[in-house]
């Protein structure tokens, strides 16, 4: 993803990186293969490191983790992984944020190879093998020297607890105490696949016992989010935002809000008006009294109407002239399609979302002495601190970020607009500056999810053979905002935006998925689940369609479609059997889907109602089972399922934003609205625990969510919902 940029050098000696702290220090290279040497570790030309732990004499072990921590667990997750190779004492380990270098702690995902990120659910499956290889090659030189050091055959030691025991002689000394004398050699071992643990040797992954080690700290008040950063000497910004990229200011009150007592500064920027203050009480007052018109003359976005643009967009997808690009394809189509017994054909829509995260845009920067100081919560460091760079004309070793918690991230905190917005400030006022977004400017500032339409097209033949399967999307495409280097090097290719349009687990011998690029000025981004949340919806829901046609039963059509696939097959016939399928409810039904995001398999049941008065859906039970292959931490899969589950239904049933002249609408959860205590139903799942590698967790409760209530809509009324979001007023228009 952002492979273009330069990551900050790495400027630490071997004699200094091997010092630590009173302790001895591990390096490893996080590619799958090892470091050839640990004197290459911090070699000029920059070697593929990218993990490290630290061993105290206190026998206290630190392992750096290489993601951000937003909830999901993965400051837990990522450590657990060394942990277990090395056989450490999980109350001895203790966890602290690895500072953004993708060159020393890139993973190893296909979507993101070598980049060091944490979103679309990959940093497990990023980060498994390295880790694994990272912790057995730490209790390897740990052996190895206590082998010397006892005069024994390394084969007659084992390690447990951070100890390394010699049952012969009955003697066991402590990690700790290892570190005290043990030397690195110069060549580090090298670990085979057979040198790792199998599953049933694990003694913490999987273990339902081990919590997650953020929530102590989340519970008694002492976490630290972005927005809780203090610096001394700080000073407090707000900022009213530009509606959209490249307005100005046409006129305004600045001189009247330069009035107010505490502000010292307010400047129009080209991102908006920011009032700098003394407290933040002064911030928000001038903030409030701010009265801006602004000029929208070279803004690409100014025309743009989400609801006028819809006929448009409805009119390129149909047109065959139009200009799509092929984002995935199996067997001729076309001319499947061209010879079917039988068609089908549907359009599809989903709106704009905002990524409603708890904690609202912030970040604290200082700008001294030519060296910059982040303090934030970001998806991506390495982003932030390029971005930054290029902004004030430095260099990204110059920039330094302070990783804290994030208060949500969903994809919102990939884009670094508030650690460049605080630094720009702070290198003009030549203060700290600790900028903080009321949730009105938050809104305002979104980087939403895109607004989509699709056609679908299936042709059977004449056994009733679905033979053709066509999915087309017309958006604006997220990656030419959220990664322009790849857009550019892939020659347009919306790696975030089309995820879920590929049906790899259904039989299906002639498939075609293309793209068709609105360039609307938007800042669209990544929301949880990327493109798959709206691409599920539509592809699971036009398969109930084409199941109707054909007459078979949503569940058995599935189970046909996959099976050659034991796995997918096993999911789907979990939640069947757990949502009782076959059972009929009164005013009530049931809808199904499918997902198989980044590996990750789910089948998803929804048990629904609907007030055809006022036509709000009641989603009762929610049934899913999932096979994420080896499951980490049981119980944080569980809270992840559940999360994604809630964030889900809510963009199912009632979030939407709306644009008119460019702007967002919406200002509030008055009128952006949520989903309510109220509405939750209950969340029944399974998690099938297999031997394959572990897979992301975090969003793949998102992508069955959509269809299944719709679906079960459609089985209950015989009406098809195909516009994202379902609200009460497009049920009413649709039952009408």
């Amino acid at each position: 993803m952002n492979k273009h940029i330069k990551p900050a050098s790495l400027e630490v000696s071997r004699r200094s990186f091997f010092k630590g702290a009173s302790g001895l220090t591990f390096a490893f290279a996080m590619s799958g293969t090892l470091l050839g040497r640990v004197s290459e570790a911090f070699a000029a030309d920059g070697a593929m490191l990218n993990a490290y732990v630290t061993i105290g004499h206190d026998n206290t072990i630190t392992i750096q983790c290489p993601g951000s921590e937003m909830g999901q667990g993965v400051m837990t997750a990522l450590p657990l992984i060394v942990a277990e190779e090395l056989d450490a004492d999980w109350s001895k380990v203790k966890v602290e944020f690895a500072p953004g270098n993708p060159k020393v702690y890139g993973g190893q995902h296909k979507m993101f190879p070598g980049a060091q990120l944490t979103l679309a659910s990959v940093s497990v499956p990023a980060y498994w093998v390295p880790l694994r290889t990272a912790g057995a090659q730490a209790r390897k030189v740990l052996l190895d020297n206590v082998a010397e050091h006892w005069k024994v055959p390394v084969a007659e030691l084992t390690t447990d607890k951070s100890k390394v025991i010699h049952k012969k002689s009955k003697r066991s000394i402590s990690y700790g105490d290892v570190a005290k004398f043990a030397k690195v050699p110069a060549e580090l071992p090298k670990i085979a696949e057979a040198d790792l643990k199998k599953r049933e040797n694990y003694k913490l992954i999987g273990r339902k016992n081990i919590g997650r080690i953020d929530v102590p700290s989340k519970v008694n008040g002492t976490a630290k989010f972005g927005i809780d950063v203090q610096v001394p000497g700080m000073v407090y910004a707000s900022l009213l935002h530009a509606p959209m990229d490249g307005v100005k200011v046409e006129s305004s009150n600045i001189d009247d809000v330069k009035k107010i007592k505490g502000v010292t500064h307010v400047l129009a920027l080209p991102f908006g008006v920011a009032v700098v203050a003394d407290t933040v009480e002064a911030s928000q007052a001038g903030r409030n009294a701010l009265k801006v018109k602004w000029d929208t003359s070279g803004a690409k976005a100014a025309p743009f109407d989400s609801e006028k643009a819809k006929e448009e967009y409805a009119r390129k997808a149909k047109d065959p002239n139009a200009e799509a690009m092929e984002a995935f394809k199996t067997g001729d189509a076309d001319k499947a399609l061209a010879g079917a017994a039988k068609t089908l054909e549907a359009a599809y829509w989903s709106e704009h979302t905002y990524h409603a995260q708890m904690e609202p845009m912030n970040a604290v920067a200082r700008v001294e002495n030519g060296q910059v100081d982040i303090w934030v919560g970001t998806q991506v460091q390495s982003l932030a601190s390029a971005v930054v760079a290029n902004v004030l004309k430095t260099t990204p070793d110059k920039v330094k970020i302070h990783l804290q918690l994030l208060g949500g991230g969903f994809g919102r905190r990939i884009w670094p607009d508030a650690p460049v917005q605080a630094a720009v400030l702070a290198n003009i006022v030549k203060k700290p500056v600790k900028l903080m977004l009321t949730r009105e400017d938050d809104i305002a500032a979104a980087r939403p999810r895109p607004m989509t339409h699709h056609v679908m097209k299936a042709g059977l033949d004449g056994s009733n053979n679905l033979v053709s399967w066509h999915h087309r999307v017309v958006a604006e495409n997220v990656d030419a905002v959220a990664a322009p280097p790849r857009f550019a090097a892939t020659k347009g290719r919306d790696y975030i935006g089309w995820v879920g349009m590929s049906q790899d687990f259904y039989n299906i011998p002639n498939l075609k998925a293309d793209a068709i690029r609105e360039q609307r000025g938007m800042r669209v981004h990544a929301w949880r689940g990327i493109g798959a949340g709206y691409n599920k919806f539509v592809s699971e829901s036009f398969l109930d369609e084409v199941a109707v046609a054909k007459g078979i039963d949503p569940v058995e059509y599935r189970l046909e479609l996959t099976k050659n696939h034991p796995r997918a097959q096993a999911v789907i016939k979990a939640v069947a059997e757990m949502s009782n399928w076959k059972r009929k409810r009164k005013d009530r039904a049931l809808g199904i889907a499918f997902s198989d995001y980044h590996d990750t398999l789910t089948a998803g049941v929804a048990e629904v109602s609907l007030n055809k008065e006022t036509g709000k859906i009641k989603v009762h039970n929610y049934w899913i089972a999932i096979d994420g292959g080896l499951i980490i931490q049981p119980d944080n899969v569980n809270a992840q399922l559940e999360s994604a589950i809630v964030y889900a239904l809510s963009g199912a049933l009632s979030e939407e934003l709306t644009m008119k002249d460019g702007a967002i609408q919406q200002s509030n959860f008055n009128d952006y609205h949520v989903m309510r205590m109220s509405d939750m139903p209950q969340i029944h799942m399974k998690v099938i625990v297999t031997d394959n590698p572990p897979t992301g967790m975090g969003e793949v409760g998102i992508p069955t969510v959509a269809p299944a209530i719709g679906n079960a809509v459609a089985t209950l009324t015989g009406k098809r919902l195909r516009h994202l979001p379902m609200s009460a007023e497009r049920v009413k228009k649709a039952l009408a």
